[in-house]
């Protein structure tokens, strides 16, 4: 199925999501209102998703000055990957993670938390970075930023939805916990539809671009590990963007079940160690090696005004 008529039908279904949300809140009326909101929610989605996820984790820009050698392997690997250099962000957050965003190559972005420079090793961020130019070379940007705004504002309007039953009109009050309920569980579900299935290609897309299938199996085998005792505030705070990330950021969520927003990690590094013997291995380009004193040389904090020249 096409970008397009993937992205038509994940509007189609969140904005029916939002409808019945606002009938078993308002009837007709609250239908009507919600709509419209739907609408209005989704032109904004489409245009300004990005960058309402990106400021919503604290992301800030970064460039060659701040960061050269994290710029030059983006760069390095976007060419690789056949993509434009996406925007780079730096999020101030302790829990190692990354996600990418943008609703087409030519405007993505890749945002790094700085627990993931510090613990990891270059060819380890270089999987995690192949891994989501992967996400922006098959088009899954649009459709998991779109989704993470939706699925938030249906379940803000579950949340508050007594504030829209006042006056005569005022709903069955049983109708609207159960629609308090349902509603972000029905978001939950199509978050799931677009993002466990799209965590396995962008491993396998990304492995290939980095020439190194066992480098991203050992970071996120290091991601998982490092993910204990490390609250990703953001996240908790905005928890319908968890499936934007390489490695769910949510606290107590590390099961392959129904209502995870990813695939085990086991699972995932088994099936990079399948691809490892079909991959031609071409990692890291030797110029970015040689800048490395130790395998891991981002693992003392840098200074802030040049954290990693």
């Amino acid at each position: 199925m096409g970008g397009f008529m993937r992205t038509a039908l994940l509007l189609a279904a969140m904005t029916a999501i939002f409808v019945a949300a606002g009938f078993a809140i308002g009837g007709q009326q609250g239908m009507l209102i919600a709509f419209l909101v739907a609408c209005g929610m989704n032109v904004f989605a489409w245009w300004n998703s990005d960058r309402m996820v990106l400021r919503m984790h604290n992301a800030q820009p970064i460039g060659p000055a701040e960061a050269p050698r994290l710029y030059e392997m983006t760069a390095a690997l976007a060419a690789r990957a056949g993509i434009p250099m996406p925007a780079l962000y730096l999020i101030h957050e302790d829990q190692p993670n990354a996600f990418a965003t943008g609703r087409s190559p030519s405007r993505a972005a890749v945002a790094v938390n700085t627990g993931l420079l510090e613990l990891m090793s270059e060819r380890e961020v270089a999987g995690v970075v192949a891994h989501e130019l992967a996400h922006i070379r098959n088009r899954d940007t649009l459709l998991m930023t779109i989704t993470a705004t939706l699925a938030g504002a249906i379940g803000m309007l579950a949340q508050f939805g007594m504030l829209f039953g006042r006056g005569q009109n005022r709903p069955n009050p049983i109708a609207m916990i159960v629609m308090m309920i349902l509603a972000p569980l029905g978001a939950t579900i199509v978050q799931l539809a677009v993002s466990r299935s799209r965590e396995y290609e962008a491993d396998r897309v990304g492995a290939e671009i980095a020439g190194d299938a066992e480098g991203l199996a050992s970071a996120l085998l290091r991601l998982e590990g490092a993910k204990p005792g490390r609250v990703n505030q953001a996240a908790e705070a905005n928890p319908a963007t968890a499936h934007l990330f390489i490695i769910n950021p949510l606290s107590g969520l590390r099961m392959d079940g129904l209502f995870s927003t990813h695939p085990s990690t086991e699972r995932r590094v088994a099936a990079l160690h399948a691809l490892a013997g079909r991959i031609a291995p071409n990692p890291v380009p030797p110029a970015l090696v040689a800048h490395s004193t130790s395998g891991r040389p981002w693992a003392t904090k840098p200074p802030p005004r040049n954290p990693w020249g």
